[in-house]
């Protein structure tokens, strides 16, 4: 049975929708790995107790994570909160300031989920690069690769 990664991605512009394809475009370079990409307000927690692993994306809003993806929290913490301890993750965040905000409040969610975040969140920050494309692409391959080789 192959193991499922979760794509959970606020993408309401172009740019932003370039950055969840390009999660999604890595994650599908490993063999082996079923991808499934959700929006924040259609994922639930059925999706999340199916996948092995999970990526979030987020616009920074107001110094905080997009509604949207507050929204698909406040619907899957209670159901998730006892059956998800350990789960693998990654986050990546367009902000158009620092994304402080919008990490801290993650990280706060996260924590009390007890969700493991196998490396640093990506922080696609300032004015639009065509860099962070490659970095989000980068960010799915190598969630992708770890969960392939059984790494997490």
């Amino acid at each position: 049975m192959a193991k499922r990664l979760l794509i959970v991605a606020h993408a309401p512009s172009d740019n932003t929708r370039a950055m969840r394809d390009a999660a999604e475009r890595g994650a599908r370079s490993e063999t082996g790995i079923e991808v499934v990409v959700r929006p924040p307000l259609e994922a639930g927690p059925d999706d999340v107790l199916a996948a092995q692993a999970v990526i979030l994306g987020t616009t920074e809003n107001l110094g905080y994570m997009s509604g949207a993806l507050k929204d698909f929290f406040d619907r899957s913490y209670n159901p998730l909160l006892e059956r998800t301890q350990g789960l693998p993750c990654a986050v990546y965040i367009r902000a158009g300031s620092d994304g402080t905000g919008t990490r801290r409040g993650i990280d706060t969610i996260l924590t009390g989920l007890r969700w493991r975040q196998v490396q640093e969140p990506l922080l696609c920050k300032g004015p639009w690069q065509p860099g962070f494309v490659a970095q989000c692409e980068e960010l799915g391959a190598a969630m992708a690769a770890g969960l392939a080789a059984g790494i997490f």
